[in-house]
């Protein structure tokens, strides 16, 4: 069992190497764009980005998710259909939508409020679209077959050739806002030219209508629970603004990105965890194997919580080349990154828990709570910004995930029943908040030694009482080096 855990963290971590570096470029090109594109052209890009994010859910139309399901259980030879099936359908129906917006771009220019003669913007867009779109498909074929490496590869491929057409179209050619977009479309071109020789060879000249129609049944349900996913991401920004003002905005938006660790760690293991699950949920153990890899996700998670918890006051200080790493403004919106990092931790839980729906195909349960959790954040922004400022938004958002991450885990255990280690669970997570609490009523300095000999005492209590609470034994360790020690000698040989 451990062999096969290890195995999900592997891919996890190499899945993650792709995902980490994207972030870390995206992250890395915004003062790029400050300094080369005047505020309008950046408040442009930003806005038709935002729109590219809800037209990707439509594009594709959770066929990703149901090739994943469905190809899991096909026969060998009967793989390659699954393959084709919602490929051409996607290739079909995301010219189709690329060609409306292309002939219409200056219509829907108006219609979100762009001047018109930034209409070759949408157009531009409606391609990087088009061609993203056809490489989820060859991407979730890589992914089941545990291609992980070479998805990581062609990922980096993509991120890599973007940003550097930025820098030659920008710095060399002089091109403005049109120079993002060309970039990104030309990247987004050759990565598929690149997957092009992988579609050759899983492209099987079939089109089952019945297994099409199947597919469709689970798929469509993702389009709403991915509208109300991007309307989680985001929505608390607007809301923030209209009840503040742009300074505060600016505090919550810049503390609010020190969760990315924990949203790195939970995006990480959702690319591995999904064929993971798929491919051995007809094992006879899988069941007890899920709920083992459920016990160690809120270990490490809750870990991570409690080491960026109790050092983000000291990480905001640090001095770089006699800058520090945030200006003393931004440290009071220190106190709302625990409740984002412990928001990323129910979102696993969430892509745990939700493994029941996928096996048992009763995926139209997915929206109902994604939009209920959409509903409750923004209820509860308006709620609670006024009282308590921006740490409201911070609690809006943990709120809306909890609920989330619980409404599916009781409907998936309606149909897909699986015996957690809650009493594992239960400890870890009471150890975690009894360290925080212990944390917060000492409230040590940040960047004075008495202060951090206290964390790293807090720390150290909190990984012992991981042993004394028996949530992990020496046993537990020895098969997992034991295991470790097996998968790289059978890598090895």
């Amino acid at each position: 069992m451990f062999d096969k855990i290890l195995r999900l963290g592997k891919e996890t971590a190499i899945y993650g190497l792709s995902t980490v570096v994207g972030r870390l470029l995206n992250f890395l090109i915004v003062p790029f764009y400050a300094n080369m594109l005047l505020p309008s052209e950046n408040g442009i890009v930003a806005n038709i980005y935002a729109y590219i994010a809800f037209a990707f859910i439509i594009y594709c139309y959770g066929m990703e998710q149901a090739y994943m399901r469905f190809v899991s259980s096909q026969e060998e030879n009967r793989k390659k259909v699954c393959f084709s099936v919602p490929f051409f359908s996607l290739l079909i129906s995301s010219l189709l939508f690329s060609l409306i917006i292309h002939l219409n771009s200056v219509g829907i220019a108006k219609l979100i409020g762009i001047d018109v003669t930034y209409n070759g913007l949408i157009r531009f867009a409606a391609w990087i679209l088009f061609f993203d779109s056809l490489a989820i498909i060859p991407f979730a074929s890589m992914r089941m077959q545990h291609k992980a490496v070479k998805f990581a590869l062609t990922r980096l491929f993509n991120i890599f050739v973007n940003l550097l057409l930025n820098l030659i179209l920008i710095l060399g050619f002089g091109m403005r806002a049109d120079g993002v977009f060309l970039a990104n479309l030309l990247a987004s071109f050759l990565t598929f030219m690149i997957l092009l020789g992988y579609v050759i060879k899983q492209i099987a000249i079939d089109f089952d209508m019945q297994l099409y129609k199947n597919i469709l049944k689970f798929g469509l349900p993702f389009v709403p629970a991915g509208l109300a996913g991007i309307a989680m991401q985001v929505v608390d920004r607007p809301i923030v603004k209209l009840l503040t003002d742009d300074a505060t905005l600016g505090i919550y938006q810049l503390n609010y990105r020190l969760g990315v660790f924990m949203m790195l760690i939970v995006g990480m293991f959702d690319y591995a965890w999904r064929p993971f699950f798929l491919n051995h949920a007809n094992e006879p153990d899988a069941k007890r194997l899920f709920s083992k890899v459920f016990t160690y996700f809120v270990v490490i998670a809750m870990s991570i919580f409690i080491l960026f918890s109790l050092f983000i006051d000291d990480l905001v200080r640090i001095n770089i080349f006699g800058k520090q790493f945030f200006p003393p403004i931004y440290w009071q919106g220190t106190e709302i990154v625990p409740w984002i990092l412990l928001a990323y931790v129910f979102t696993g839980a969430y892509v745990i828990f939700v493994a029941g729906l996928y096996l048992e195909k009763k995926t139209q349960y997915i929206p109902i709570f994604s939009g209920t959790g959409a509903l409750v954040n923004i209820g509860a922004n308006f709620l609670l910004i006024p009282k308590i400022g921006i740490m409201g938004a911070a609690l809006s958002t943990l709120l809306s995930y909890i609920i989330m991450a619980g409404g599916i885990y009781v409907v998936s255990q309606r149909f897909y029943k699986i015996e957690y280690e809650w009493n594992k669970v239960a400890k870890v997570f009471g150890l975690s908040m009894l360290i925080f609490v212990l944390f917060k009523a000492i409230e040590p300095a940040p960047m004075e030694v008495f202060g951090f000999s206290i964390k790293i005492l807090l720390i150290g209590i909190f990984f012992l009482g991981l042993f004394l609470l028996k949530i992990i034994n020496v046993s537990a360790l020895s098969e997992i080096r034991e295991s470790f020690i097996r998968v790289i000698l059978a890598r090895k040989n």
